[in-house]
């Protein structure tokens, strides 16, 4: 059965969250120290994102003007009146102000942009003008790094940081890469996708700065400690394979795998993978969230990164090419 086909059985869950100058000009043959540790993210959106539609309570009765708009959840408020919106908390405050009956709000859905014309509401409690959204600005969580080059650049996750509703890729304003500590591992169960547990550190060692389909791009302020020699970069085959991961204060550890299908014309899901390590599969269950990012290596080389997990079978996952990732 085709990997395609797998998936269309299958729930997937990408498992960057317990939620570009820097990159390399080529991935082939290229040298680059192996990752595996784990790294805190804090990421703030390029404007307000809507990630539900609600109702206004007012003196008329219960009325949704961003549903009435057409305004759907995974869409991002980047302009009101033609005026930049760079948060939710400045998106509240502007309609806090505003005395006109409509106003034109810029969004962008799935990269394109538009303009539309809302008349907020006057809720009946508060007294507050509102549109009838949740919106935010901001997400947290802890992923994997899979590479990093001789000047500080890195890649991590193996796949972007989206709304977790909508699914939608999050356009990065500004984000920070914090030390972590892995505390533990919820373990992962059939239908019950497992975790990494952590405490972010107050030291930010780097800088994010692109979020893109096939992963997020940053640089250090300092190398990282413990990353040993560099390793070239090669492409994935069918057979064993290990992967570089950090569970818990032992640091990162090497845990065998099977890539058992490969699937060259998929942007992200090019390697299927089976768990075979019995230490990482009586300590996680499998593959978890918090993993993604986790390097795949095959033969001495870094050929890809774990990306999914298949939330009906932890012990099964995807990957990414190195290559697609670079």
């Amino acid at each position: 059965m085709s990997i395609k086909s797998k998936r269309m059985l299958g729930l997937l869950i990408a498992i960057c969250f317990t939620l570009l100058s820097v990159l390399p000009a080529s991935a082939s043959g290229q040298r680059v120290y192996v990752g595996g540790n784990a790294f805190g993210i804090k990421f703030f959106t390029k404007g307000a994102v809507v990630v539900g539609i609600t109702s206004v309570d007012t003196a008329v009765g219960l009325v949704s003007p961003a549903n009435d708009a057409g305004i759907k959840a995974g869409d991002i408020i980047t302009e009101l009146d033609g005026k930049e919106i760079v948060s939710s908390d400045e998106l509240i405050n502007k309609l806090g102000t505003i005395t006109a009956k409509a106003v034109t709000l810029t969004v962008n859905r799935d990269g394109d942009s538009f303009r539309t014309i809302v008349t907020p509401a006057k809720d009946i409690e508060t007294g507050q003008n509102k549109l009838g959204i949740y919106v935010r600005d901001s997400a947290a969580g802890i992923g994997t790094v899979t590479y990093v080059c001789a000047d500080g650049s890195f890649g991590g996750l193996g796949h972007g940081i989206c709304d977790s509703k909508s699914g939608v890729l999050l356009p990065l304003s500004d984000g920070a890469v914090v030390d972590v500590q892995i505390t533990g591992v919820v373990k992962g169960m059939r239908n019950v996708p497992g975790e990494l547990k952590g405490d972010f550190g107050t030291m930010r060692v780097g800088t994010l700065y692109a979020n893109t389909e096939t992963g997020v791009y940053g640089k250090y302020v300092r190398m990282p400690d413990n990353l040993g020699e560099a390793v070239t970069t090669a492409k994935a085959k069918v057979g064993k394979a290990t992967i570089l991961t950090t569970l818990g204060s032992d640091g990162v550890q090497s845990y065998d795998i099977e890539i058992s299908e490969i699937a060259d014309g998929e942007e992200t899901k090019n390697l299927l993978i089976k768990v075979t390590d019995k230490a990482l599969l009586e300590r996680a269950g499998g593959i978890v969230q918090g993993m993604s990012g986790s390097p795949i290596m095959q033969d001495g080389h870094l050929v890809g990164a774990v990306t999914h997990v298949l939330i009906g079978d932890p012990t099964r996952g995807y990957g990414i090419f190195i290559q697609n990732m670079m």
